[in-house]
């Protein structure tokens, strides 16, 4: 997905590309019940503080992502925080469970969105924590683009 690309887009870990140095990217199915669905489509989500974690049984599930109640759900709502499976192939998992384990990475959400037949899609990443400054050169090469920028705006 490309940056102008947002038509389906429900919730972004902008976070993410701060704090982790992305690796590899895999797109991910979930497994929803309605009112999650419906609670999406209205745009609401919040994967900022979400993780995905690999399970006893190999499965990977996508925990703390917040996918409100859907207003109109009444007693069949579902509950906000549950662990979400994530549906992928069986050797994407094993791969994924292996980098975790063996080379100590993490798999983050980067971006939650609908695909072009209408399925909920997230967007995973396998990263690498940032030290403290990793992080400040992120900051300072951030801070040296918009001031070029803007020097080639006035004086270009």
């Amino acid at each position: 997905m490309s940056k102008g690309d947002d038509k389906g887009v429900i919730a972004v870990n902008r976070r993410a590309r701060f704090d982790y140095e992305i690796e590899d990217t895999l797109e991910a199915g979930l497994q929803l019940v309605g009112t999650e669905v419906k609670s999406l489509r209205q745009g609401r989500a919040n994967i900022a503080e979400a993780y995905v974690s690999v399970e006893r049984d190999g499965a990977l599930y996508l925990i703390n992502a917040d996918f409100p109640p859907y207003e109109g759900g009444n007693r069949f709502n579902h509950e906000p925080r549950r662990h979400r499976k994530l549906l992928l192939h069986r050797k994407q998992m094993a791969q994924l469970a292996g980098a975790v384990q063996r080379e100590g990475r993490t798999i983050i959400p980067l971006r939650l969105y609908f695909n072009d037949r209408g399925l909920a899609k997230l967007l995973i990443g396998l990263a690498k924590g940032k030290k403290t400054i990793d992080k400040r050169e992120t900051i300072k090469e951030r801070e040296w683009n918009r001031s070029k920028a803007r020097l080639m705006k006035d004086f270009g």
